[in-house]
């Protein structure tokens, strides 16, 4: 059985109502992890694009009033999750990305630190986030997307899900709702 989560869960604010079936994602290239820029709305089949607030550095303290906001905490054990459970992915034909604001050599050495197979994609002008209206907070004067995970199909959102709790197990669970 998972270990609990010991930091507050996000409530369902509506941030993400919006984001119904059907939606055209975008046609915006974004950095990535990878080396290359990737535009989600041209992709051909199914992905999954789970977006996450923030990654942080050994020895770089967390944002202000982290431990307080709910569904900050789980974005290293949420991208973990995705990277053990990409042979999963892979079989139901699935490509995995991550997203958030951070640049994308933050990302790069998350990746590398994290061994995350998979390209993490930087928003860091919040052109994606802007486009589709995504829901997000501040802290310390710097603004974060709020956790959400959209599966893909053709370039137009299939399903949404938010908020996303535990992040640490989200992976799997999303294996489970998709089946």
């Amino acid at each position: 059985m998972a270990e609990a989560w010991p930091w507050p869960a996000p409530a369902d604010d509506g941030g993400a109502a919006h984001l119904i079936a059907g939606t055209l994602l975008p046609p915006i290239a974004l950095p990535s992890s990878a080396g290359v820029s990737i535009d989600v709305s041209k992709l051909g089949g199914r992905a999954v694009v789970f977006v996450y607030p923030f990654t942080g550095a050994p020895g770089v303290p967390n944002p202000p009033g982290w431990d307080e906001i709910p569904g900050a905490h789980g974005s290293t054990p949420e991208a973990e999750g995705f990277r053990d459970q990409m042979p999963m992915f892979a079989v139901k034909g699935i490509k995995v990305f991550g997203l958030s604001a951070q640049p994308v050599t933050q990302q790069e050495a998350f990746a590398r630190r994290a061994s995350i197979t998979y390209p993490l994609l930087s928003d860091e002008g919040l052109q994606f986030a802007d486009a589709l209206r995504l829901p997000r907070f501040e802290t310390g004067g710097v603004t974060y997307l709020k956790r959400l995970t959209l599966l893909i199909e053709d370039g137009r959102i299939a399903r949404t899900f938010y908020p996303v709790h535990p992040p640490h197990t989200h992976a799997l669970d999303l294996l489970a709702a998709i089946g």
